[in-house]
C-alpha cells in the first residue's frame, strides 16, 4: 500500500479523519474509502470535469488532486449539493429542458452550474459557456444545459 498519512477533512459538513496512502487522488478517496459515487470518473486527466466536486467553494477536478491535499480543507461532492436550492432548482430545469440524457457528466456539470450561479449569476450565454468549458458532454450539445441555466438565473431574478 506504500506510505500513508492521516488527513482530517470535511466532507459535505461530516468531520471524516482516515489514513489514506499518499499518492490516492481525491476522486478515488471520495468513491472508493467513503462510498460517494456521485463523483464520476471519466478521463483520469482533468479535462471532462464528470469528477467535478468543490474543495472550499472553489470547483476542482478530484481526479488531479491528492487526498492529502484536502486535509483541513472542506469538500462538498453532488450529494453533498444535492439539497441546496440551487441545485434543486437546476435538477427541474435540466429534466425540463432535456439537459441530461446519458447522466454521466451531470454530477460535475451541476457542480459547475451551481458555481457560476452563486459566484456570476449573470444571464450571458457565452459567459456561461465558458464556465461549463471543462465540463465534456457527449450527449447534449450543451444548448439545453445553458437554456436550463439561464431558466434558474431567470426565475432567481424574477423573486
Amino acid at each position: 500500500m506504500g506510505q500513508t498519512k492521516k488527513i482530517k477533512v470535511m466532507v459535505n459538513g461530516e468531520r471524516i479523519e482516515r489514513d489514506v496512502a499518499v499518492r490516492t487522488n481525491l476522486s478515488d478517496f471520495l468513491r472508493n474509502d467513503l462510498g460517494l459515487t456521485g463523483t464520476h470518473v471519466g478521463c483520469e486527466h482533468g479535462v471532462c470535469g464528470a469528477c467535478t466536486v468543490r474543495v472550499n467553494g472553489q470547483t476542482v477536478r478530484s481526479c488531479l488532486m491528492l487526498a492529502v491535499q484536502v486535509d483541513d480543507l472542506e469538500v462538498t461532492t453532488i450529494e453533498g449539493l444535492a439539497d441546496s436550492g440551487p441545485v434543486s432548482a437546476l435538477r427541474d430545469a435540466f429534466l425540463k429542458r432535456n439537459a441530461l440524457q446519458c447522466g454521466y457528466c451531470t454530477p460535475g456539470m451541476l457542480a459547475s452550474a451551481v458555481e457560476y450561479i452563486e459566484k456570476i449569476g449573470e444571464l450571458d450565454r457565452k459567459k456561461i459557456r465558458e464556465h461549463l468549458s471543462g465540463n465534456y458532454c457527449r450527449c447534449t450539445g450543451y444548448q439545453s444545459i445553458v437554456d436550463a441555466i439561464c431558466d434558474v438565473i431567470q426565475v432567481g431574478a424574477e423573486t
